[in-house]
């Protein structure tokens, strides 16, 4: 079972266990991540689980529609990704997303 690790500013480390499958943000919203609202249920239509993903190298590279709207997030710099775009798969053990302050 994947597992993923949520740095937060002023904060403790949480690491969370996920399912194959689901995506960064339902783990997120599911364990009550600060920072991470996931408003539109994953539909990307919104940027409200931006994230910053150092080894990007498990996950699909970021399409145009994704591009555009990390465009409406605030601090967005290259390893920023939605993590409603960030499939967990049996193929890692542990991802290590920051969450953004503010």
């Amino acid at each position: 079972m994947p597992k993923v690790k949520f740095r937060i500013a002023g904060s403790d480390d949480l690491v969370v266990d996920g399912a194959v499958g689901s995506s960064i943000m339902q783990v997120a919203v599911g364990a009550d991540v600060p920072g991470i609202i996931g408003e539109c249920g994953g539909d990307l239509s919104c940027a409200t689980c931006h994230v910053y993903v150092e080894d990007q190298s498990p996950f699909k590279r970021r399409t145009e529609d994704e591009e555009d709207l990390l465009e409406l997030a605030d601090n967005v710099c290259d390893n920023s990704r939605l993590s409603c775009q960030l499939a967990l798969t049996d193929a890692v053990d542990l991802v290590e997303v920051e969450v953004p302050a503010g």
